[in-house]
């Protein structure tokens, strides 16, 4: 079989944010890539078409969340870690982070029906049995996550008020930004506060990038 025309691009992108991932988990990257590329043709799942930009401003671009998130979670020392996403689109970064964190129970939500079910074929068809795709708004979910994340979703205001009963009682926001979000973080609620905002370099993009970790404040 010939070798993927992103498969290059993607280990080097990999080997610069100090990751080690399986061939396994890269043969599944790139069929992710690929899945959400067909998909596209039909459903809108995401503006993006070029494959190229695709790998940076995709799949890299939330594999630069990747060793943040296991630092969060390893100081959080749970023993079966639940991460919720939320408006997670054509499942970007909760689908990535269920192929390279397999000890990870990813959720992605999203109100569009087409959307969920987009996640529901990728944990099929790429064997994730940690990959669940919900379609509902996330202010009706019963069920709690250790961490709810999200990407280019909504306001930070916006999004911890809106997913703040599906948060553990222990747990924590990841919300990917771009340029640092000083505006958005004045306007946190004040029972909640932002403990780390976590400068990202994502391979091949010249762009800001950024994690803000918000929780609530401890009683």
């Amino acid at each position: 079989m010939s070798a993927h025309p992103l498969e290059t691009g993607l280990r080097a992108g990999i080997a610069e944010l100090g990751l080690e991932l399986n061939d396994e988990q890269v043969a599944k990257l790139l069929s992710y890539l690929d899945w959400v590329a067909k998909w596209n043709k039909v459903y809108n799942l995401t503006a993006l078409r070029d494959p190229q930009e695709m790998l940076t401003h995709h799949l890299l671009d939330s594999l630069a969340a990747v060793a943040p998130l296991r630092r969060q979670l390893a100081a959080m020392g749970l023993e079966k870690p639940r991460l919720l996403d939320v408006g997670s689109g054509a499942g970007l970064p909760g689908a990535v982070f269920a192929i390279v964190c397999p000890e990870l129970d990813v959720s992605c939500v999203d109100t569009v029906a087409k959307k969920a079910l987009f996640i529901q074929q990728i944990a099929a068809a790429l064997r994730l049995p940690n990959l669940h795709g919900l379609h509902a708004r996330v202010e009706n979910l019963k069920q709690h996550w250790d961490v709810v994340s999200s990407r280019a979703f909504a306001s930070l205001a916006d999004f911890t008020n809106w997913s703040r009963q599906a948060l553990a009682e222990q747990g924590v926001w990841l919300a990917m930004k771009g340029k640092h979000p000083a505006d958005e973080i004045v306007a946190l609620a004040p029972e909640l506060e932002l403990f780390h905002v976590e400068q990202l370099q994502v391979p091949g993009l010249d762009a800001e990038r950024c994690i803000v970790w918000v929780r609530p404040k401890a009683a």
